[in-house]
């Protein structure tokens, strides 16, 4: 499968939510949005990330952008997270893998010797019009968000 690059057209999902909802890029469009893909809840740096995205959530409001999480977590999990550290982010239940298969983030990895199937921490920044206007790979967490909210004002 060819890696999603910028100027591509990002795929649509639609996934169970935090809330009880449901989430899709199609119900999003002509608003920016962040899609960033993480691993597992209330592990240390999917956490962080979280937070870190929160803290600015109001700054990405103002720019008119959506933040979404996906993780294989159920939604119910992902209900627990955001009560647990009180985060502001919308969250999408991917417990089938198929939009981290779309957007090429599902990948073997290893720990401890052992060869696994699981998430590469990545994020998508897409315009109002469905293009990925940015994609941040193998993402390391600390001032992970602020670079993303740089690039959303770039929009």
């Amino acid at each position: 499968m060819q890696e999603l690059a910028t100027g591509d057209t990002a795929p649509d999902f639609d996934l169970d939510a935090d809330g009880g909802g449901r989430i899709s890029l199609s119900e999003l469009q002509g608003k920016p949005v962040v899609l960033y893909f993480y691993p597992k809840d209330n592990t240390p740096g999917c956490t962080k990330e979280a937070i870190a995205f929160t803290e600015l959530i109001e700054d990405f409001a103002k720019l008119g952008v959506t933040i979404v999480g996906v993780s294989p977590d159920s939604a119910k999990k992902h209900d627990n997270f955001i009560a647990k550290h009180n985060l502001a982010v919308r969250l999408g239940a991917d417990t089938e893998t198929h939009t981290a298969e779309a957007y090429g983030v599902w990948v073997e990895k290893s720990m401890y010797g052992k060869k696994y199937m699981g998430v590469e921490r990545a994020t998508f920044l897409i315009d109002k019009d469905g293009k990925i206007a940015h994609v941040w790979r193998k993402v390391k967490v600390p001032g992970h968000a602020e670079a993303v909210l740089d690039a959303a004002r770039a929009l």
